[in-house]
């Protein structure tokens, strides 16, 4: 009787076991040989693809950050597609929470996470942005992202009533657990608000001392 034969083992394979893992189970989840074991293969097999845990994690990161439509920087003015983009970049990231801290320290060595840095700072710089501002334009754009979507303020707070009868400013901190989607989306969304309509009032008077 012949032997079954095994699946192909490959990179997109590794990344996509490594990325259910991740989200079910959380970044201490992973390691060479649990990773292995969800692909029913010998532990060395993965070092034919990847050096390390971490050259995966950040193939992981990668293959998010992939997902990230960047096409408003084609069509709509940079305030806009900034507007757009941040919320393409915060959705997928809300939709992996546990990759968050990875993606947190910034792009490295990572393709799709330097395209998407070279994008953005491109069309800031195309808008007339200097260089410095661009890039603390898209700094504080990597802030608000990542950081609203490294864990949820709403589900911070307990949900036991006595728990704030000292602190009277906050009798309605438990219903904040049972509303937290809209708290949470609606804190970033006032935030990428304020950010956007603060940047553009800065880019007008930017212009006018130009003129």
């Amino acid at each position: 009787m012949a032997r079954p034969r095994q699946t192909l083992l490959t990179r997109q394979r590794i990344v996509d076991a490594a990325s259910a893992l991740v989200d079910a189970e959380g970044l201490e989840a992973l390691s060479m040989r649990r990773l292995a074991t969800e692909l029913g293969v010998q532990g060395p097999s993965l070092y034919n693809h990847f050096a390390t845990k971490a050259d995966i994690l950040d193939a992981v990161a990668d293959a998010l950050i992939s997902q990230v439509s960047l096409s408003a920087f084609d069509s709509e003015d940079w305030a806009s597609a900034l507007r757009s983009w941040a919320r393409a970049y915060h959705a997928v990231l809300v939709a992996h929470p546990n990759v968050v801290p990875v993606l947190a320290h910034g792009p490295g060595r990572r393709p799709a996470a330097l395209a998407m840095a070279d994008v953005v700072y491109g069309a800031l710089i195309d808008a007339g942005w200097p260089p410095a501002r661009a890039t603390h334009i898209g700094a504080l754009m990597r802030y608000l992202v990542t950081g609203s979507a490294l864990g949820s303020f709403a589900l911070g707070f307990h949900i036991d009533p006595a728990l704030y009868e000292s602190y009277p400013h906050l009798q309605a901190a438990p219903r904040l657990a049972e509303h937290h989607v809209a708290v949470d989306e609606g804190a970033f969304e006032l935030g990428l608000d304020l950010l956007i309509n603060g940047l553009r009032l800065q880019k007008g008077l930017v212009d006018d001392v130009r003129a």
